[in-house]
């Protein structure tokens, strides 16, 4: 135990601080500290020579042993502000600081911080929107099950494919019938779903299909460029699934699956003889589904829906028109063929090859 009384004897005499350690074999920072909780408490050798060594120890040790008073933020204004576009818990943070500076408390640091609210977020369960904000994401994908039309001249099943968008936050979906998976529908899907929701999220989660996305490496991301200029014209950004990771646009894999069940195995028995009768059902269906009460909380997606539509980009004036791009080998005759019509070109563009 550090003879606290020595030290202030010594101090008292004149003695300087590596003396006294040398002394008492203790550190050099063991005596300032002593003397420093000493100056503290107003604690000298004159003061402290008719009282014992324990009563010295504990009132030099009650200097240290008020633990500082932080201040524990409000959790729950967090996780409600964490909900909104573009709000990070490092600005939050930063505004519970200015807060603290204001009311001249303690603030956390930003590590702790963090910690403190992840903790509240995994004992309450408040997940739901930690990484889900209104009018960020849209999730797109083709539904894996597909729906029938009869050919009214054959009778024969025609197949329909299932275009499903859904919306993260509030999990508010759109599903359309297309004859064909290809860049037409595809893109039209998108559209039609935009104009459904009435606005445009600032992301765009789509699946790594060849209509969508070129390539996607660990290093680079090439996206279709039909399906580019379309995201330029809303205004949204692309950010494909990592391939093999479905949980990346986990709410549309979920839709598509409550989507086959809801929709497409209740319309099984039901025969459609045009792809505007199958497409008028699905939308029936589908106003059903949106406002269906939730089972473990209050509310529908149309009713979280509609907090989340305030937050959506605003439409272009402009509907985007579909462009297809080829590319086409340049004749000597400086011509090109586009779906057996044929267009001159600059000669300039020919391509000469060695024979």
């Amino acid at each position: 135990m550090t003879d606290y009384r020595e030290i202030l004897r010594m101090q008292s005499l004149g003695f300087n601080n590596s003396q006294i350690a040398e002394s008492l074999g203790v550190t050099r920072q063991t005596v300032i500290t002593a003397l420093q909780r000493a100056a503290v408490q107003g604690l000298d050798w004159h003061t402290a020579e008719d009282m014992s060594d324990r009563e010295i120890a504990v009132k030099l040790l009650q200097s240290v042993v008020c633990k500082l008073a932080y201040k524990m933020p409000d959790f729950e204004y967090l996780h409600r502000e964490m909900s909104k576009p573009g709000v990070t818990l490092q600005l939050l943070w930063f505004e519970y600081c200015d807060k603290c500076r204001d009311t001249g408390e303690i603030p956390y640091q930003l590590t702790q911080f963090k910690k403190y609210y992840r903790d509240f977020a995994l004992k309450t369960k408040a997940t739901m929107h930690i990484n889900r904000k209104p009018g960020e994401i849209m999730e797109v994908d083709w539904a894996g099950q597909t729906a029938a039309i009869a050919d009214t001249d054959t009778g024969a099943n025609i197949e329909a494919y299932i275009f499903v968008a859904a919306l993260p936050y509030s999990g508010y979906s759109y599903v359309e019938a297309f004859l064909a998976q290809d860049q037409e529908a595809w893109t039209a899907g998108h559209i039609d779903a935009y104009n459904f929701f009435g606005g445009v999220t600032r992301i765009l989660v789509p699946d790594n299909l060849k209509t969508g996305v070129i390539k996607h490496g660990k290093t680079e991301i090439i996206l279709n460029r039909a399906y580019q200029e379309m995201a330029e014209h809303y205004g949204t950004a692309v950010i494909p699934a990592r391939i093999k990771t479905p949980r990346d646009k986990s709410t549309v894999e979920g839709t598509v699956g409550i989507t086959s069940t809801w929709i497409l195995a209740a319309i099984r028995n039901q025969r459609f003889f045009s792809l505007g009768d199958l497409k008028a059902e699905i939308r029936e269906r589908l106003h059903v589904f949106n406002h269906k009460p939730f089972q473990r909380k209050d509310g529908s997606r149309a009713s979280l829906f509609a907090e989340e539509r305030m937050s959506l980009l605003p439409l272009p004036k402009t509907q985007y028109e579909l462009s297809t791009w080829k590319i086409a080998t340049v004749q000597f005759n400086y011509h090109i063929a586009v779906d057996e019509m044929y267009y001159s070109v600059p000669f300039e563009y020919i391509i000469l090859t060695s024979v």
